[in-house]
């Protein structure tokens, strides 16, 4: 890693951080009294008052996430809920998450591997490029849809890997948006009925889409006689 990528690196790592601690600063005082009706009331002023400055440092978050892979997407999906509401903060996750994978994809296609290499572990880049699994042209986004849909596979080092494979931009965008729908989804309601005083129901959401991702990973395995899923995951994590 170059000195001046270091820097650059470390620099939008102190600035996420000021913004984290920024937000739980302000956001404090309301989010203990969110059981409350006056503190949902008091909540939802706090976030008006922040204006374009709560979208700002929102995408600044999201973007650190996917751009440095330091941080699980759920927290700011979840925030972007209790901000926005389930609707609105999923829009606007869904939407920024597709900015962002675009722009580190498109980033990657211009540098090549040492701009990887800046941001993630050589071997371990090296060690999934080169796996069977990626490089059959044939499955490779059928093991993207699968790998994005899957509990706990880091998808945004896929954004990265992605860059450096033979797949069409498009199709790896709308890849990349749409298969985070269940994680995004499940998120920001929980988020949004948080505020509401719903925490059971924000609860019972979490609980349907695991539910559901199970079920359609119990069915992927059930079809995919060749293993090709298990081997994905495994892939990945290693």
């Amino acid at each position: 890693m170059s000195k001046r990528t270091k820097v650059f690196k470390y620099t939008l790592m102190i600035i996420v951080i000021a913004l984290i601690v920024g937000l739980i600063i302000y956001l404090f005082p309301v989010i203990k009294n969110l059981s409350t009706p006056e503190g949902q009331i008091d909540f939802k002023e706090h976030v008006t008052d922040l204006g374009i400055m709560g979208y700002l440092a929102l995408f600044g978050l999201q973007f650190a996430q996917i751009f440095l892979i330091i941080l699980p997407g759920e927290p700011i999906e979840f925030l972007a809920g209790m901000c926005y509401g389930g609707l609105g903060g999923f829009l606007f996750i869904t939407i920024s998450a597709a900015i962002i994978s675009a722009l580190v994809f498109f980033t990657v296609r211009k540098y090549g591997r040492r701009f990887v290499y800046s941001f993630c572990s050589e071997e371990r880049i090296e060690k999934i490029e080169n796996s069977k699994l990626f490089k059959n042209p044939k499955k490779i986004e059928y093991i993207m849809i699968l790998l994005f849909i899957i509990p706990g596979t880091p998808k945004d080092l896929l954004v990265y890997i992605a860059g450096l494979l033979p797949l069409k931009p498009l199709r790896f965008i709308l890849i990349s948006t749409f298969a985070r729908f269940p994680s995004v989804i499940s998120s920001t309601f929980a988020g949004s009925n948080l505020v509401k005083g719903n925490w059971k129901f924000s609860l019972l959401i979490y609980g349907l889409t695991f539910l559901i991702v199970a079920i359609i990973i119990f069915i992927i395995n059930k079809l995919d006689k060749d293993k090709t899923a298990e081997e994905a995951v495994k892939a990945m994590k290693e």
